[in-house]
């Protein structure tokens, strides 16, 4: 007698689930809302004498609040826009040689950097020091719109 599918999973097997894009961007964009909680809670966003801050607190990898985000799988950034760049000031992320990528930019050929530029927020595909994930950045503004920074999270492939 063959065995059904059913029967396989009823036999303790695994089943397989194809994960569409759409529940993957879903997963992206609830890791973004916890960050964005997190973090905006300190106050509002500004830029003051180089450094990004939200209310009084200046962003830092001590003050960033990245636990809701590790706890539910993901990875997670905060840059500052310095000039035409992107710079991490607090991320969870380490480089392919193990180090903090705290200081390290995006990466010039990112897909997120033109929306983010145009003040828009991206949801798709990012390797990120070497590591492929399902991704969103949003902008972080200012009080009179000016985009200054980005929150990153990312989802591991």
């Amino acid at each position: 007698m063959a065995l059904l599918p059913a029967d396989t999973e009823a036999l303790g097997a695994p089943k397989v689930h194809k994960v569409s894009a759409e529940t993957q961007t879903a997963v992206v964009k609830s890791l973004m809302a916890a960050l964005r909680a997190d973090v905006e809670a300190l106050g509002a966003p500004k830029v003051q004498g180089g450094d990004l801050y939200f209310g009084n607190t200046k962003v830092s990898p001590d003050t960033v609040g990245f636990g809701t985000v590790k706890r539910l799988g993901g990875e997670a950034s905060v840059f500052l826009k310095s000039g035409d760049q992107y710079v991490r000031v607090a991320t969870t992320l380490k480089k392919e040689d193990g180090t903090s990528a705290v200081g390290a930019p995006l990466a010039a050929n990112s897909l997120a950097l033109a929306k983010l530029n145009n003040g828009e927020a991206y949801y798709g595909n990012a390797t990120v020091f070497g590591k492929s994930y399902d991704a969103g950045y949003v902008p972080i503004k200012d009080a009179s719109g000016a985009v200054i920074g980005a929150f990153f999270v990312g989802n591991p492939k």
